[in-house]
């Protein structure tokens, strides 16, 4: 496999905490200790940042995430807000600040759909924002079904569901029942702390990133599934189908799960970049079998907090790092 570092981005005066494309893959957002968020973008053949934001968060700015449409930038601040940033050709104005929450804003996501955006915290809460038009934002429900700190909320690929992660070592799954948001299924394998989570293209699967030093990958069974799955209610059951675990040597922070290549990418405290893939060969999908295809010593001078895939550029990857710094890599097979 072919790995290379195409640049290095510096400019953060802190840790980055969080790196994000945009739909179209021409813009990365960053973000960090230094309570600052940056937007990179390329000018000829080269990566610069277009835009500084300073002005929306007065603690470290934790999470970053585009909207669906490309127009609007969530942020989620250790001050415990949530910030809407409206972009206007290379401008971006914050337009409304969240709050609600008592701690540490960890993590904040748009929904597939645009209509909602969650946002989780230290204060074991996920907050549901309904997006009431004109660039409004109310709060449609509070989720309290974790008993820890919530560090990650993402939301399935094609549909209004949610999954959060958490320090009491379980992922929960959330939906809108027609009357609230409820909790309905919850995942239990790691032995230490969730923090991270992705749903592959399809939504059928999902992969979990642990304090553990594990990864696990999850698999839906619908009702009347031919593997003969029990599922009691109306709702899919959600069974680890695999456990890659002997890879990392100290926790696992990120991973991100391309839906161009199928290639899973992971960040580590152990400074390192590793690349899986899938075995194609393997003929009971499930028992899915993953392979290491690349590792990446000394990616980052420290831990590697995030990593995302380019959503249209098959093999960019972007990483952050305690260091300071970000990082855009090609990766092709």
């Amino acid at each position: 496999m072919l790995f290379e570092r195409a640049c290095t981005l510096s400019g953060h005066s802190d840790l980055v905490w969080n790196v994000c494309w945009s739909p179209d893959g021409s813009l990365l957002a960053s973000c960090g200790g230094d309570k600052s968020i940056r937007i990179w973008g390329k000018e000829g053949d080269k990566w610069v940042c277009k835009t500084i934001l300073e002005d929306g968060h007065t603690r470290t700015v934790r999470s970053i995430d585009w909207s669906p449409c490309g127009r609007y930038l969530a942020s989620g601040s250790f001050d415990a807000t949530a910030c809407i940033w409206s972009k206007t050709g290379n401008d971006f104005e914050c337009i409304a600040t969240l709050e609600g929450h008592e701690n540490e804003v960890k993590c904040a996501a748009w929904a597939p759909s645009g209509q909602y955006l969650a946002t989780c915290s230290r204060d074991k809460s996920v907050w549901l924002w309904e997006v009431a038009g004109d660039e409004e934002f109310e709060c449609a429900s509070v989720l309290s079904s974790h008993s820890q700190d919530v560090k990650k909320v993402v939301w399935h690929p094609h549909k209004d569901v949610l999954v959060s992660a958490s320090y009491d070592n379980t992922l929960k799954f959330h939906k809108d029942d027609g009357d609230d948001w409820i909790s309905f299924t919850t995942l239990e394998s790691h032995e230490s702390t969730v923090w991270s989570m992705v749903f592959d293209k399809t939504g059928k699967r999902l992969i979990s990133a642990s304090d553990d030093r594990t990864l696990k990958v999850w698999k839906e069974y619908s009702k009347d599934n031919p593997e003969g799955i029990v599922v009691p209610g109306n709702d899919a059951v959600w069974k680890c189908v695999c456990t890659l675990s002997g890879y990392h040597t100290r926790p696992v922070y990120d991973v991100a799960w391309c839906p161009l290549t199928n290639l899973i990418a992971t960040a580590s405290g152990d400074d390192m970049i590793r690349i899986f893939s899938e075995d194609l060969t393997a003929t009971d999908p499930n028992q899915p079998s993953f392979e290491l295809s690349h590792t990446q010593n000394n990616a980052h001078m420290e831990d590697v907090n995030c990593v995302a895939w380019n959503p249209k550029v098959p093999g960019l990857l972007a990483s952050c790092s305690d260091d300071g710094d970000i990082k855009i890599w090609n990766c092709s097979a």
